[in-house]
């Protein structure tokens, strides 16, 4: 039974949020810059101080428990909160680390521009970039893997608040000469029977275009067994001839020097989607990512 005086420290609650989050405590230790005894104590304290098994340790795996689980989201607002304490007392909001998930489709297009952009407005934030899918960010955000996270919304998960940033467009890349090259007045009602190559799937690109096609009635031919895991492959697919397919007009610039591509766009109102940031609600760095989202915002219309 919990001693309802206990008061646990936060470094007990540090230790158990990385072993969770690591899975390992080897590797927990490390990133907390702590000895393994020193990490492994730590847990035990508070373990024995709550009367609860928190995780649950074996020679060949790491498990958190369900009261681990249960309790793990509550010291992850608890650490949260500390750290934006902290934060207030130095005066500054965005400071200290920030591990921000990004989406593949995203990272290569935004992230030249916005590192330089942080250094220069914030040199006291140390972000680390995880790049992934949004089904696995999503996890990370809910399990404090991640803090925040950059892609395309709405991301409609509970729990989490959503910041807007902007709206880009999509466009078709075709090979060069293609009968749509340079056209300004497409409809996705002409993506029909036009062989369109996908990212794979865990994308959340591929599922767009796929609704997409769906809302106007289109009906993509069929590609072959051709996948990729980049915007990259997948444009440079387009290069040699074997279909089109549809990319983020901030990936043009970047994706369409490489090879002979042509490119076509949409009559207004084109089709695109919405980018922004998630985050946990139970946070204490909301204003934090709100600046944050400023900074995106500005920086991309530098």
């Amino acid at each position: 039974m919990t001693d309802q005086t206990y008061q646990p420290t936060l470094s007990q609650l540090r230790a158990f949020v990385a072993v969770a989050e690591y899975r390992h405590f080897g590797t927990a230790a490390t990133r907390l810059g702590v000895s393994q005894p020193t990490l492994s104590q730590a847990l035990a304290s508070l373990e024995n101080g709550l009367g609860l098994l928190l995780i649950e340790r074996s020679t060949r795996r790491v498990l958190v428990t369900a009261d681990g689980k249960r309790l793990l989201p509550q010291a992850i607002a608890t650490l949260e909160a500390a750290d934006r304490f902290v934060a207030s007392a130095a005066g500054e909001g965005l400071r200290g680390t920030l591990r921000l998930g990004i989406i593949p489709t995203i990272a290569p297009y935004v992230l030249p521009t916005l590192l330089p952009e942080l250094r220069r407005r914030v040199p006291a934030l140390a972000p680390h970039v995880i790049e992934d899918q949004t089904a696995r960010l999503l996890d990370g955000l809910r399990s404090g893997v991640l803090d925040v996270a950059m892609l395309a919304l709405p991301a409609d998960a509970p729990g989490l608040i959503e910041i807007p940033l902007y709206t880009e467009e999509f466009v078709l890349v075709v090979p060069r000469g293609h009968d749509l090259a340079g056209r300004a007045d497409l409809t996705p009602a002409d993506l029909d029977a036009l062989p369109l190559l996908l990212l794979d799937e865990g994308h959340c690109l591929r599922d767009q275009t796929m609704d997409l096609c769906r809302a106007h009635d289109a009906h993509p031919g069929a590609v072959g067994d051709t996948r990729a895991a980049s915007l990259a492959t997948v444009v440079q697919c387009v290069a040699g001839d074997l279909g089109v397919t549809l990319i983020p007009a901030m990936a043009v610039p970047a994706e369409t020097g490489r090879g002979t591509l042509d490119i076509a766009t949409f009559a207004a109102p084109a089709p695109g989607r919405t980018l922004g940031l998630a985050f946990r609600s139970s946070t204490a760095r909301g204003d934090d990512y709100q600046l944050l989202a400023e900074i995106i915002r500005e920086g991309r219309t530098h």
